[in-house]
């Protein structure tokens, strides 16, 4: 009798399965998962929904440093040794997500190259975004930083179709992810919205000559 062969593994079942050092989280919006500060012992993972990951300066000066949605990991800072999560992360709409153990996250890296490659292909583009966006902050006007991330929300330049209408967030959320004021954030919106770059109909489509302003000298 031959040796019965190990089936491949399926990413997909691996993060929608329950079980196993991994669980099923169904959460509200405003929900804290965890707060800046709090033993990291634990990767995520967004099945639906959307999580705001921040942080809190020594004068209490809160910033939004990324805007998370489904297919996204977070908190994986753990598997790098870090002790202590340094952001916080709250729930931004009602959303489905897995919280994977350490060890179990660790354990299926070690041995299992489709998960592993995968699990690189995104750290290494989040870590590109990362720099991308550190160069927008400092060499950025706020009404370029704050176009970019609508389109950056409308998924435009991503893989497949943009999603156009993206779903409700603040102005307070935005002005905190660019680094200004609601008040600022406030008149560039409405100066989108004038140009017919935006709109606001059942939600706010955003219109791919927002990218004009991001190209604009």
């Amino acid at each position: 009798m031959g040796t019965k062969r190990k089936a491949p593994f399926n990413v997909k079942r691996f993060l929608s399965q329950i079980g196993g050092g991994k669980t099923l989280l169904t959460c509200q919006k405003k929900q804290i998962l965890f707060s800046q500060g709090d033993v990291a012992d634990s990767v995520f993972y967004i099945q639906a929904g959307r999580v705001k990951l921040s942080v809190v300066s020594q004068r209490g000066k809160e910033a939004v440093i990324a805007l998370m949605d489904a297919g996204n990991f977070f908190g994986e800072g753990c598997l790098a040794g870090k002790l202590v999560r340094l952001t916080s992360a709250t729930v931004v709409d009602d959303s489905t997500i897995v919280r994977i153990d350490k060890q179990v996250m660790m354990h299926v890296l070690e041995n299992e190259p489709t998960f592993s490659s995968m699990f690189l292909e995104y750290i290494l583009a989040r870590n590109l975004r990362i720099q991308e966006d550190l160069v927008d902050q400092l060499f950025n006007s706020s009404e370029k930083r704050l176009a970019r991330v609508l389109l950056l929300l409308a998924h435009f330049g991503k893989e497949g179709r943009p999603e156009p209408v993206i779903a409700k967030v603040s102005q307070e959320t935005l002005a905190e992810m660019i680094g200004t004021t609601r008040s600022r954030v406030n008149f560039f919106m409405n100066k989108f919205r004038k140009l017919g770059f935006l709109e606001y109909n059942g939600g706010l489509h955003v219109h791919s000559s927002l990218l004009n302003v991001v190209l604009h000298d």
